[in-house]
């Protein structure tokens, strides 16, 4: 019977953000899993979206035997406490040492590949180095990686195999670990000897936003990998990076594993000049808040279905904190909401003391509340004042829902108390948890039919694309004041490999 020792842990830390990642973010997960450890980890992921339950089925399929260890993942936020790494190591490293007595014949890591933690710029890195140590240099150690990873030389030295997510929004996730499975199979298959892996760093960051794989370059760049795979009967990979960690291997790299290392290394080579040849068209274009609310507006007026804008900036998935307000003021300014008929709405604003109260009010009554915060940003100053105003309690919530959405189907999230809100016809969702905008469903447990609107803001950057651009006219992306530099040229680097340009 072939034993699989399995674990999961993911963060995606912007070094520039507000807020760290505590023990506290790990173990009530906000719009990841809760931290979970044994049996109830892999019953709890076995039916969700990501690379862990496309791995257990597949793991199922073949008959292996999967020995779970612990899962832990927070929001995307500033770095990692050392307490929580060395929690979150020292759990993973304990059950291998214990399930080693018994018997592992591989690992299987569902890791994001660009955490940080205090102390430790290369926490993937670190943890493969300690489970290698105890693993062996025999055993093969398998493992799946966010398409956003910044892949680092230890973690191609310390796994045997890599493969990263290839959609952006992240559709392929349970693929993503099924693939892996594959990739394992062939190693346990009396084929660990004659792999070679090989890696091209790309010397240019990524803007988030233009790491689309709906769009030009991203989507070329990720047909040809397929193309190319298929073709030489490689494992290919694209870790596009996550360029907002200001650490010497942020950035995007290339990377596979063959039997041929010529074929490997000339695919890599044909890769990386469709990448770098293609450098300009990695920029996106910004928009300011007014700028986009007013197009937004004139769009919306012969629209007949909503108009998106994304609140890049503060994207909770990138480090945000859901709370500031550049583009609520904007839409206030504008009145978009009475120009709309109250057609307008906008979420999730991250703020437990105004949900609170709205809850507390209860649907129907009228309250003063101050709605989201002005934080810090990379520059040194502050982003928009909170928005001063009387609204109208619409809807409340206790913030527990399951999820259905092309990125989200299975996923239970915990909000804590949500409310809807409006003031000049624009309707806030106000929550106790932050998550960024990636589901429909998160609209309408608040009751908001997404497509019945013509303006919506979303806290988000890439995401929201799988689950609403079906239903949206034009998407635009709006460049408020927020923790997530858009523009990757405009932080302050001081630890960056100096070859990496900031931008494209």
């Amino acid at each position: 019977m072939t034993r699989i020792f399995v674990a999961g842990f993911h963060h995606e830390t912007n070094t520039f953000a507000p807020s760290v990642a505590d023990w506290a973010a790990f173990e009530t997960g906000s719009g990841y899993p809760p931290f979970l450890r044994g049996a109830a980890m892999l019953e709890a992921h076995r039916a969700g979206p990501l690379a862990l339950a496309g791995f257990a089925a597949e793991a199922d399929r073949r008959g292996w035997t999967l020995l779970p260890s612990a899962w832990a993942g927070a929001m995307p936020s500033n770095r990692i406490t050392r307490d929580a790494f060395e929690r979150i190591a020292g759990t993973i490293a304990d059950d291998l040492r214990e399930a080693l007595r018994d018997g592992v014949d591989a690992l299987f890591l569902d890791l994001h590949g660009a955490a940080v933690a205090e102390g430790c710029d290369d926490a993937e890195g670190e943890l493969l180095a300690r489970l290698r140590a105890l693993a062996g240099p025999a055993r093969p150690i398998v493992v799946s990686l966010d398409l956003h990873a910044n892949l680092s030389a230890a973690m191609l030295r310390h796994a045997s195999a890599l493969t990263a997510y290839r959609t952006y929004p992240h559709v392929d996730m349970r693929e993503t670990g099924a693939r892996a499975a594959a990739m394992l199979a062939r190693r346990l298959a009396g084929a660990s000897g004659g792999w070679h892996t090989a890696a091209r760093r790309v010397h240019f960051l990524l803007p988030l936003n233009a790491q689309c794989t709906l769009v030009e370059p991203a989507a070329s760049v990720m047909a040809r990998l397929a193309a190319l795979e298929a073709r030489h009967g490689l494992e290919l990979g694209f870790a596009m990076g996550f360029s907002a960690a200001d650490i010497a291997d942020c950035g995007p790299v290339l990377f596979g594993h063959g039997r041929d290392a010529a074929a490997l290394q000339a695919a890599l080579d044909e890769l990386h000049e469709e990448v770098t040849g293609r450098r300009r068209e990695w920029a996106v274009p910004l928009l300011a808040p007014a700028e986009a609310v007013e197009r937004a507006l004139a769009l919306a007026a012969g629209a007949g279905r909503p108009v998106l804008i994304a609140d890049t900036q503060d994207n909770p998935g990138a480090g945000g904190d859901a709370n500031t307000t550049g583009l609520l003021h904007a839409l206030l300014a504008a009145r978009a909401g009475e120009r709309l008929g109250g057609a307008v709405a906008l979420g999730l604003l991250f703020d437990p003391e105004a949900a609170r109260a709205a809850c507390a009010a209860g649907v129907g009554a009228r309250l003063a509340l101050s709605i989201g915060r002005a934080v810090p940003t990379w520059g040194g100053a502050l982003s928009d004042p909170p928005v001063q105003a009387e609204v109208r309690v619409q809807a409340v919530h206790d913030g527990e829902l399951h999820l259905h959405g092309p990125m989200t189907d299975g996923l239970h999230a915990r909000l804590g108390p949500c409310a809807r809100v409006e003031l000049g016809g624009v309707q806030v969702l106000l929550a106790s948890a932050k998550m960024q905008m990636l589901d429909a469903d998160l609209f309408r447990f608040l009751g908001v039919e997404p497509a019945r609107m013509k303006l919506l803001v979303l806290k988000s950057s890439v995401h929201f694309r799988a689950a609403f651009a079906p239903l949206a006219g034009p998407i635009l992306v709006a460049k408020a004041p927020g923790p997530m530099a858009a523009d990757p040229g405009e932080l302050p680097w001081t630890a960056l490999d100096p070859r990496t340009a900031v931008r494209p």
